[in-house]
């Protein structure tokens, strides 16, 4: 399994990517917090609990346990300079066999936001499901206006493939999607494993 044979860790130009620890909940639960309007129009409603101890202890436990079956790979964006943590980016429904597929799911505190971490967490997280991996297809969707996600994700290599209905439920709506693919030997343009 993967996680039993080693914990993951990307280094990029500015950051380390890890998986969440049980020490980082107060700075986690500080930057969502003040995030909190900046994320919420993108993402799942936020349960009562979101931000406690308790639901990033099970957050914490989720991460290990989906890195130790190989079906995702959870991963926390600190900055290298001063271990703040910036955000987050997870490869989660990881399929082997004939898909060698995963999808690709990312938030970022909003005074992190358009500095290009999110850019070199991507990059990084690509290389590391193409060549250590082996995967040949990482998906991500967004919002039809989620402009910046969208330039982001094309930026990054990935393609437009369409829209999907009702695809997840943001903020206690059921909405649509746009939803990209990043392919390691793509025929509709060359997918540079990863690098932006």
């Amino acid at each position: 399994m993967l996680g039993r044979r080693r914990k993951v860790r990307l280094e990029t130009d500015r950051m380390t990517l890890r998986l969440p620890d049980h020490g980082d909940w107060r700075q986690w639960a500080d930057l969502r917090q003040e995030s909190r309007e900046f994320l919420t129009p993108w993402e799942p409603e936020w349960s009562k609990d979101h931000l406690s101890r308790k639901a990033f202890t099970n957050r914490v436990y989720w991460s290990q346990r989906s890195l130790a079956n190989g079906t995702a790979v959870p991963l926390f964006l600190i900055r290298r300079e001063d271990q703040a943590l910036l955000g987050a980016i997870t490869l989660d429904n990881i399929r082997r066999g004939p898909a060698q597929a995963g999808t690709a799911g990312y938030w970022i505190g909003q005074r992190y936001a358009r500095n290009g971490y999110m850019r070199e967490a991507i990059d990084a997280l690509v290389h590391y499901a193409f060549v250590e991996l082996d995967l040949s297809r990482i998906e991500a969707g967004c919002l039809p206006q989620n402009t910046p996600s969208r330039r982001l994700l094309e930026s990054c290599g990935y393609k437009y493939e369409g829209v999907a209905q009702s695809y997840l439920e943001i903020n206690g709506r059921w909405r649509n999607h746009v939803l990209y693919a990043n392919l390691r030997a793509d025929r509709r343009g060359k997918a540079n494993l990863g690098q932006c």
